[in-house]
């Protein structure tokens, strides 16, 4: 990582530091405290051992000394106890607050955005390296502070008693910060490729973990294992240099501290021997001085060695941060409006319960988060009430046009919902108004019931039983020991694709919609299942207006109008009858689903 990248990374880091409020200002308020303490505490014994050793004073003249040493001890105990909690607090309202950002941003981005990598990266991002910041701002942002005042208040009291312990601590100290700098300059790279081997590893384990039942039936298990076990290895290569870097500074930070602590004792040693005499300022050396200075002598360098291993959580905190940042900071290609005729309607009132939903597309142009093109321009209109049907190829922007129409990509033309702009109307309100359904059904962790009323909390159990029976699934609940409250496990563990798709149907029945955006909604089910599902769909959708991509032609013939996509364009639109009747691409398609050839041994059963 050059130097520009990491000062960039820097100053977000430390701009991000407010989230921490007062408590990153009381950790250093207690840890000036605590050095105070400790500057007292060498005071007193110096003066006790002083009086006793060489003035041959009576214990007793140092009562007061002796019982104000004892009181500093739970002093320093309690000012320590109280650093450790303000600076965990800090760190964990950081922690709380980026956390929190991340999971509204990709909110805000949606699904098409997420689904640019596998879940197992988005976890290491919010997870590990959201936990990465904590020791930033709970260590190494006070430390700083510390490092400087700590022992510029140390220097201010051994001056006085001796210049040349002075000079030998001011000059020494340098040699621990500049190496802690020379090591942490290859920290920060480390830790960036570790996160990234993390990322790429809990991703593609994620993958592997969900698609386990294909890689079965294709006997693909030895080869995936070796992928992952190249993908754990190189994972392990970048942790162990992370952590040879950690060792390696810890080491060298201590070694440079026993140098210079030892270089303050050697002089006092010389000096009480009689072969040095400089420093003293001409009073001679005495005990009180030697035993002071040795004692406040590891104190001085103790901040700095403590922001020395503290820097290694700077360099994992930087690592964590460059995809924190660009997540953060990433801004998708802005809606572009095409110059049409000026809107005079309310976005508030455009919509209501009703008038429906009407859907007219002018130049209506799909793109993706960073501006390329994804679909259109497409021109098309769909009228309350009315069904409509897209159809095409793999990639000629059938979803495309769903993530656009749902307000998860940004657009470039015009795209009307009941006369007003979709970039006018307010996202949340426009998406209250319509259902959509996936062919892969998304069922969360608790209960039938949960996962049913999921849009209203508060919905009785006679609407979800009545939801559920809509879906054809009602049958299969009742059947259940415990009914409603059925448990749902991850992944939808306990429960076939056919029975929680029909559950997911059911909580999308629940939302009196006026739009139906369906995608491929039977696409992964069984006969059975996919009749209950539409026959549901088609029961539910009599007032409402519907708009679904499909690959099943043979379903059809219920749908008012038919587009035909490929490359991105409308390439046909009309009835199902008359796009059959006409040459192009879907009787094309037509033809590929259902060929005529009568030594096709299939042929007789796909063609009544």
């Amino acid at each position: 990582m050059d130097d520009a990248a990491e000062k960039q990374l820097t100053l977000w880091l430390k701009k991000q530091k407010k989230a921490c409020g007062f408590y990153l200002n009381l950790t250093v308020i207690f840890g000036l405290l605590t050095g105070f303490s400790l500057i007292v505490q060498a005071y007193l014994i110096s003066v006790i051992l002083h009086g006793i050793i060489i003035s041959n004073l009576d214990k007793s003249e140092f009562s007061t000394e002796f019982f104000c040493l004892l009181g500093l001890i739970p002093v320093r105990a309690l000012l320590a106890f109280a650093r450790e909690r303000v600076c965990f607090e800090a760190g964990k309202r950081l922690r709380v607050q980026v956390r929190s950002a991340v999971l509204k941003k990709l909110d805000k981005l949606g699904p098409a955005f997420i689904k640019g990598k596998p879940a197992g990266s988005w976890a290491s991002i919010v997870l590990e390296q959201v936990e990465d910041l904590h020791d930033f701002y709970a260590r190494y942002l006070p430390q700083m502070l510390l490092a400087g005042f700590v022992p510029a208040t140390i220097l201010v009291v051994v001056f006085p008693v001796n210049w040349a312990a002075g000079v030998l601590l001011l000059g020494t100290a340098p040699l621990i910060p500049v190496f802690m700098i020379l090591v942490g300059r290859g920290a920060a790279s480390a830790n960036r490729r570790n996160f990234s081997a993390l990322e790429k590893l809990s991703g593609y384990f994620m993958d592997r973990l969900k698609g386990l039942g294909t890689i079965k039936l294709f006997n693909q298990g030895e080869a995936e294992g070796k992928k992952i076990e190249a993908a754990s290895e190189s994972f392990r290569e970048k942790t162990m240099s992370v952590l040879r870097i950690a060792f390696l500074s810890s080491a060298v930070l201590e070694f440079f501290g026993a140098v210079s602590i030892a270089l303050i004792a050697i002089y006092f040693g010389f000096s009480f021997l009689g072969y040095l005499d400089f420093g003293d300022y001409g009073a001679g050396f005495t005990l009180f001085s030697g035993i002071f200075i040795l004692i406040l002598a590891p104190e001085y360098y103790q901040p700095l060695r403590d922001l020395g291993t503290y820097y290694h959580a700077k360099a994992q905190a930087i690592g964590a941060a460059q995809e924190l940042m660009n997540l953060l900071e990433y801004e998708p290609a802005p809606n572009v409006r095409a110059t049409v005729s000026d809107e005079k309607n309310d976005p508030v009132k455009a919509l209501n319960r009703e008038t429906g939903v009407e859907i007219s597309a002018r130049d209506f142009i799909v793109k993706s988060h960073s501006g390329d093109v994804l679909a259109g321009p497409l021109s098309f209109q769909l009228n309350s009430g009315e069904h409509m049907a897209v159809v095409g190829p793999s990639g000629s922007g059938k979803t495309s046009l769903l993530n656009g129409l749902l307000g998860f990509l940004p657009y470039q033309g015009s795209l009307k919902i009941n006369g007003v702009e979709l970039n006018r109307l307010s996202l949340s309100l426009w998406r209250s108004h319509l259902t959509w359904l996936g062919q892969d059904p998304q069922l969360f962790h608790g209960t039938v019931r949960d996962n049913v009323a999921m849009a209203d909390p508060d919905m009785d159990d006679e609407t979800v039983r009545s939801l559920l029976a809509k879906a054809k699934v009602l049958d299969f609940v009742d059947q259940q020991p415990l009914g409603l409250n059925h448990p749902i496990g991850e992944q939808m563990s306990g429960i076939s694709v056919g029975i929680a798709q029909r559950i997911a149907l059911a909580r999308a029945l629940g939302q009196d919609a006026q739009l139906f955006l369906l995608d491929e909604p039977t696409a992964s089910l069984d006969r059975i299942s996919e009749q209950a599902v539409l026959t549901a769909l088609h029961d539910e959708m009599t007032e409402a207006s519907c708009l679904m991509v499909t690959h099943r032609l043979d379903q059809l013939d219920r749908m008012d109008r038919v587009l035909v996509l490929d490359g991105g364009a409308i390439v046909q639109q009309g009835r199902f009858e008359q796009l059959n009747n006409m040459p192009g691409l879907f009787r094309q398609m037509q033809a590929d689903k259902f060929p005529t050839d009568d030594t096709d041994p299939c042929h007789k059963e796909l063609v009544p």
